[in-house]
Formats: C-alpha cells, structure tokens, sequence
C-alpha cells in the first residue's frame, strides 16, 4: 500500500503498522517518563522547593506550545521522519539529566528534549488515525496503552539505572532510545512521506471553533488530577509518606500500569459505545478514587493506585479519537492543536499543585486536584455530536 490515496481511504484496520508506531511511542515515553521519578534526586541536588521541582516538568512540555506549527508541517511535509528519529533524540537527552549541575542547566536540557518529544506526539497519532481506518478509537486505545506501558516502564528503568551507575551515570541508557530509531526506520521506511491533507488552517477553523471550547474546559478541569498524580505522586510518596526513591518510583510505576489498561479499554469502548459515556464515567469515579487513595488505611494504597491509573489518565485516547473524528483532512495539525492547549492547562496546573503544596501540603495540593476533577462533567453537554459521541 504505497499511495497517499490507499493511506487515506483504506478502512481497514492496519495492525502492523499500528503495532510498529505504537512500539515506538512505548519506547519513546519511557525516556520521556524519566522526569516524575527523577524529581526528588533533582530537588535534594538543586535545593528547590516543591513549584521549583515541579516547574522542572512543564520545561519539558513547554515546545509543546510549538505543536500546532508541527502538526501543520506534518500535515505538508511528512509523518515518517518526525517520528522514526525523536526516540534517539529524547532517549540521549533525557539520560543525560544526571549530568546537570544547575537548575538553568537541567532547564535548558529539559526544553530540548521536549522539542523531540513534540515531534513525535503531534504527528503521530494522525499517522495512527490513517492506519486505523474505519477503528480510529481502537487505534488511539493502542497507540495511547503503549504509550502508558513505556510511562510504566521508565519509572523502573530509571530507578535501576540509578541503582547501577548512579545519577551521573544514566547517560548509559541512551542506546536503547537509538535501536528503536533503527528499527522505526526499517519498518516504516514504505511508508508515504507525503501525507493526505486537502485543506489548511483557515479551512479547519470553523471545526475548532465547534469542539476546542468545550474540550478545553474539560482538559483544564481534569488536568490538575493529572498533573498531580503523574509529577508529584514520588514526591507524595517519599515526603509525605517516608517512602524510600525506589517505592517512591515504583508507586508510579503501578499508576502507569493501570493506566495501560485503561487507556487500551477507553478508546475502543468509545467506539462502541459512545465518546461523551466514556467520558463521564471517567469523569465521576476518578476524583472519588482519588480522595479515596489521601484518607483510606495505607493497606488499601496499592489497590487504590491500580484503581487511579484506570481512571485518572484514560480519557486521552477519548478526547485524540475525538479530534480525529473532527479533522479528517488535518489530523496532524487536529492534533498539534489539541496537544498544545493540554500543554497550556497541564503546565498551569503543575504550578498551581506546587504552590499549593509549598503552602499547604501535598496532601490538600492532591485534594484540590482531586475536587476540580468533577467540574470537567458539565463541559460534556456542549461537546458536538458524531457518529461516535
């Protein structure tokens, strides 16, 4: 299947090739995954507070600002190579993290290596949407769980390679980054390098003028759930809770876990049954969950964990097959858009919890987080209705 044209109509479901991006993603975020476990090593090395620590997240997101602008490229340009080099690039740079001395100097690396993991996020998907044919939700479920899977396994990976080599010596698990590089280029290579747009910005503005408000009230009210849970759940867990780095990494890895499953169930179930149901019950049993998790006996942590990652993250795969439904001819740019206004809530968010937790403890930063997730339910009503909503 070499032609734009059999790229774009086909409807059926392209397993392998879904299967070889969604490797990739795995991969690629488990680097990208190494800052929420890193934070405490970070903040005992630099000496800042919890909004300093915690800022260290949002430069790593902050070229998502730039998303939009890839996407638009992707959308011209090409899908492939955005993707097949980024796993490198951000593997090489986020194991060089222990190599920092200065807030500025982490700063400054974590900045690059959000501009590669910008590349990838913002084009992919809609190379997955192509390949998923007629199945864009169980496309998404796939691509977003490998993702999970890779946020689940960096957390243990970092933690051993610091028990290896120490902090400095991480820059060690660079090659892997680089041998998924290799392999995306060989099993993407016939891939089209010319992707299927037919219309451009000024064509796809009315369509985002339908559908970002609404998603945007829901992304800003449910982000602070997220923020809170995948940045400072190490730092909750050692500082709040006397946890030692590794059960601290370790409590992260079990939320990711969960999440992979979530995020596998979410996407296809809204195929089935509808986007906005999906969403709500998301939406209603995730703060709960939540709450739950800061005030039940310590024995019921684990359980409750494994109960968060299904609920708390799997609403992306939800809200990316909702924009592809949107942006048939503009995924990569759909997308970019989508990616950049998450970018904007997460990053206010992940500020906002810190200060909170400088000023009232961790535990209240992680209950706020928890109510504001409820106000996401109101939002669901003005969503536009598809054939999958």
């Amino acid at each position: 299947m070499d032609s734009v044209t059999e790229l774009k109509t086909n409807e059926q479901f392209q397993t392998e090739r879904v299967a070889t991006v969604s490797l990739g993603h795995s991969l690629h975020d488990t680097f990208s995954a190494f800052v929420a476990p890193l934070l405490p090593l970070l903040q005992e090395r630099l000496a800042t507070n919890y909004a300093q620590t915690g800022s260290l997240a949002i430069y790593a997101q902050l070229p998502n600002l730039f998303n939009p602008l890839i996407g638009y490229i992707a959308d011209k340009v090409s899908l492939r190579y955005f993707i097949i080099f980024a796993p490198a690039v951000t593997a090489t740079l986020m194991s060089c993290l222990g190599l920092t001395s200065s807030y500025l100097q982490t700063a400054m690396l974590l900045t690059a290596a959000g501009f590669s993991v910008a590349a990838f996020h913002a084009p992919a998907p809609a190379l997955i949407a192509n390949l998923a044919g007629n199945r864009v939700g169980r496309g998404m479920s796939i691509f977003m769980a490998a993702g999970e899977l890779g946020r689940t396994i960096g957390p243990v990976l970092v933690a051993w390679g610091v028990a290896q080599y120490g902090l400095d010596g991480l820059w060690r698990l660079a090659f892997i980054g680089w041998a998924v590089t290799i392999i995306l280029f060989w099993r993407l290579h016939d891939i089209p390098a010319q992707p299927a747009a037919t219309s451009g910005f000024k064509e796809a503005l009315p369509t985002l003028k339908r559908i970002f408000p609404a998603l945007m009230v829901m992304m800003f009210a449910r982000v602070f759930l997220v923020a809170a849970t995948t940045t400072y759940l190490p730092l909750y867990m050692e500082n709040e809770l006397g946890s030692s780095f590794q059960l601290a990494a370790l409590s992260l890895t079990i939320l990711e876990g969960a999440s992979v499953l979530g995020a596998l169930s979410s996407g296809t179930l809204s195929d089935l049954i509808g986007r906005k149901r999906i969403l709500l019950f998301l939406f209603l049993t995730a703060p709960i969950i939540a709450i739950l998790f800061l005030y039940a006996p310590a024995t019921l942590a684990v359980p409750l964990l494994l109960l968060l990652g299904l609920t708390a993250i799997p609403h992306t795969p939800v809200f990316l097959a909702i924009v592809q439904d949107f942006f048939p001819s503009n995924r990569a740019l759909g997308n970019g858009l989508f990616l950049a206004s998450n970018f904007v809530s997460r990053a206010f968010a992940i500020f906002v919890v810190g200060v909170l937790a400088d000023n009232f403890g961790l535990t209240n930063a992680f209950l706020f987080s928890a109510v504001m997730g409820f106000a996401s339910i109101p939002a669901l009503r003005f969503l536009p209705e598809t054939s999958q909503t």
